[in-house]
């Protein structure tokens, strides 16, 4: 009997880039290199040099104009990307995302100041290129017995693994370097699949007679699977390809495990399978291995076909699906996942997740099967749409593209089609506004065979307005306050949307002064508090209050001021019959020509100008008529009058001089005696 590993053959990465390369050869008019092979294994770099494609290990001789180069699974060092841009090279990126994850951990510990330590091969393509990310400073680490005198101490250490290095490995030097830093960062950096592909072969090889590891002879971690089989069944042969089974020992009636390396294409384990089932190397009566061959790589799976399975690697691109009983990959680009650009892969889906998906492509010779699972979504819920349409229930989705006639609206993984006469309540040419947003809408059309179906948001927008107007109507009055956006200016006011009915709040409403346009005061967008000034409900027009009674400026005035006040005002106007001087803030008063001076004058501008601050009285006040007389001539008359009854300094002393030397005469006494 025989057991084929599940997890054999093409890892994530590798599958990943050997994808791409072929498809490079469908797509790109430049000749394509790749920087080191793409992978370990002669028959694939063969068949892709026969189709095209160069191997070239540095840049120097690649012409930016003519060539593309493609970065393989494993990845390359900071300062080839560096010479990639300075020399304008097209490039492809095929770094596992796995690798890139080291990468960006080696990169940003380095500029931390962590000395960097790979636990790895030194000379292994994956860890150059990680070493790349630190300018090659790093310690590298395999032999357990030499890491102490290979490693010096430092402060502190980031510690990251080679991808396909032997866990176990990984935790005994781990465990000698935590006695010899005083702080120390440890990334387990050893890809999943890696671990499950040796683990799987182990067990497989402690129940077989024979174990057959197929792999490239430079391929590390096939070594690496040879040497754990080995050690556990002595009868472990590594092969590159099918026909190195020629002149080993028949294996009728023996155990047998059959695993593979990252590296290793299906075609090439079918191969194998197939040379077994040739040259009968069973005997009679045993299991048929025309029969595993089919179970192995589920030759059932067709286009059109939907298939369950469990999400193995999920990145920002694309997923891999396990598809239980075949042998090659499922992948889901991010295109086949979802239409919502905004997404990427890892936000939807998780690894051990199960779903369903719509088989688009398969590939028998790489054993790729392109999926669609956003098919899947919409054929499940194609029926939910018909059953809106039907109902005319009001459905909520996303925006996901606008285009020339409209924008598609994603509703429960539906694409529905929203013309741009239907995606707002007025006509606009631009709806990219909507882009991103959550919109509701009622299904107006639908096409079953075509699968296709047309929405409205209109429709929804317009339902709701009239239902806001009928509540309106039934509860307003005159005096009610609402608070309501301002939606539109003109020049004789601002129309503002009070929910789902306008009212007008007219120019004169909106200041106590005086204003020349809205915008001095409200602009669109803006909330504001307003009430009912008046109804029309015949012809449903509704004039708005926005001044408070308690903001008028009047109030002030006849509070604070009265006839004979003496005030300081600023000249605003100049007109022929005098001047406007601002008395508060949106309240003015009339300095009238004959007021302006005591002497006759030909135009107030000859004694005033805008903005010059002067001294009146107050010599009228009509508050119910909002009216202010001022006059500068009563204080200069008033200063002149005040002169006059006042004597001046040397007419004063000269009165007092005279007093001071006035002599009364007096008679002469005389006596008796003379």
């Amino acid at each position: 009997m025989i057991q084929v590993a599940k997890n054999a053959g093409f890892c994530f990465g590798v599958d990943r880039a050997v994808s791409a390369t072929y498809e490079q050869l469908k797509e790109s008019e430049k000749k394509l290199f790749t920087l080191g092979e793409i992978i370990h294994n002669e028959q694939v770099i063969a068949d892709l040099e026969k189709k095209g494609v160069s191997v070239i290990e540095n840049l120097k001789d690649v012409n930016p104009v003519t060539d593309k180069v493609i970065i393989r699974a494993h990845g390359v060092s900071k300062q080839i990307y560096d010479e990639l841009e300075a020399r304008n090279i097209e490039y492809l990126d095929c770094t596992c995302p796995y690798v890139k994850k080291i990468h960006n951990i080696v990169h940003e510990k380095f500029l931390d100041g962590y000395h960097i330590v790979v636990i790895g091969k030194s000379q292994h393509p994956e860890v150059i290129g990680i070493n790349g990310w630190c300018e090659n400073t790093a310690t590298i680490l395999y032999d357990e017995e030499k890491c102490l005198q290979d490693l010096k101490k430092y402060d502190k250490m980031a510690i990251v693994a080679q991808t396909t290095i032997d866990k176990v490995k990984f935790y005994k030097i781990i465990k000698i370097l935590k006695n010899y830093c005083n702080e120390i960062q440890i990334f387990d950096t050893i890809c999943s699949a890696t671990s499950k592909r040796q683990d799987e072969a182990e067990k497989i090889a402690k129940e077989s007679d024979v174990m057959i590891v197929v792999g490239g002879k430079d391929s590390s971690n096939s070594k690496e699977l040879y040497l754990k089989c080995k050690h556990l069944c002595p009868q472990t042969y590594l092969i590159q390809t099918a026909d190195q089974l020629a002149g080993k020992e028949r294996f009728s009636g023996k155990k047998i495990g059959i695993t593979a390396g990252a590296s290793t294409p299906a075609y090439i384990i079918k191969e194998v399978l197939n040379i077994m089932s040739e040259e009968k190397n069973i005997s009679n009566g045993e299991e048929n291995f025309a029969d595993i061959l089919e179970q192995y790589l589920n030759s059932s799976i067709h286009t059109g076909q939907v298939i369950k399975g469990t999400v193995d690697r999920v990145s920002a691109t694309e997923v891999n699906v396990n598809i239980p009983g075949y042998k090659g990959v499922g992948v889901i680009s991010l295109d086949n996942l979802t239409d919502d650009p905004q997404v990427k892969a890892n936000d939807l889906l998780n690894v051990g997740d199960e779903i369903e998906a719509f088989v688009i492509k398969t590939n028998d010779v790489e054993g790729i099967v392109q999926l669609s699972k956003k098919r899947v979504d919409s054929m499940k819920n194609i029926e939910k749409i018909k059953e809106a349409f039907e109902t005319q229930e009001i459905l909520t989705g996303k925006v996901v593209e606008i285009n020339k006639g409209g924008l598609s609206a994603l509703v429960n993984h539906v694409k529905v089609f929203v013309p741009n006469s239907l995606a707002t309540e007025r006509y606009t040419e631009d709806i990219s506004f909507l882009m991103g947003t959550e919109v509701s809408l009622k299904i107006i059309d639908f096409n079953e065979q075509r699968r296709r179906a047309v929405g409205s948001i209109k429709a929804v927008l317009m339902e709701k307005k009239k239902e806001q107007q009928e509540k309106f109507w039934a509860d307003a009055e005159v005096g009610k306050a609402y608070s309501g956006v301002v939606k539109s200016l003109t020049n004789f006011g601002a129309f503002v949307d009070l929910g789902g009915v306008d009212g007008l709040i007219h120019i004169t409403e909106l200041s106590w002064g005086r204003i020349k346009h809205p915008s001095e005061i409200v602009n669109v967008g803006d909330i504001v508090d307003v009430y009912i000034k008046d109804l029309d409900t015949e012809n449903k027009k509704i004039s708005l209050g926005f001044k408070k009674a308690e903001d008028n400026p009047w109030l002030k005035v006849q509070n604070e001021m009265k006839v004979g006040d003496v005030i300081n005002v600023k000249v605003v106007r100049l007109v022929p019959f005098g001047a406007f001087a601002e008395v508060i803030p949106f309240v003015d008063g009339l300095i009238h020509i004959s007021q302006i001076s005591d002497k006759r004058i030909a135009k107030p501008a000859d004694v005033l100008t805008i903005g010059e601050q002067v001294d009146a009285k107050i010599i009228e006040l009509d508050i119910e008529k909002q009216k202010i007389s001022l006059s500068i001539r009563a204080l200069i008359e008033e200063g002149k009058a005040a002169e006059a009854a006042v004597p001046s300094e040397e007419v004063a002393a000269e009165e007092v001089k005279s007093e001071e030397t006035t002599v009364e005469p007096v008679a002469e006494e005389t006596t008796d005696a003379e």
